[in-house]
């Protein structure tokens, strides 16, 4: 843990943040006295590795769209809906 003056954090808080966000703490001072303190919230991980996402992506629900489709329709209505073959620019042909 560290202790900066208000003034050093308002002269200095990039070089703070980047500490803080490598996990360093700081407390702040005014007039001598400790008012706050500035610490990481949660360890951070800039990347996830490919084999991570695709066992996330494993485990996922699977998404019926016909009852996807047939909830939203009944929920919403489906007297609004584009028809979905006329010009739909996603349609392979």
């Amino acid at each position: 843990m560290k202790t900066i003056t208000q003034r050093e954090l308002a002269a200095r808080s990039k070089a703070v943040l980047d500490d803080v966000e490598a996990g360093e703490t700081y407390h702040i001072t005014r007039n001598g006295t400790e008012i706050a303190e500035v610490r990481p919230i949660s360890p951070r991980r800039r990347f996830v590795p490919v084999e991570e996402l695709q066992r996330t992506w494993e485990r996922a629900p699977r998404v019926d769209h016909r009852q996807m489709r047939a909830e939203t329709d009944e929920f919403y209505g489906d007297e609004d809906r584009v028809d979905e073959g006329a010009d739909d620019p996603w349609r392979s042909t």
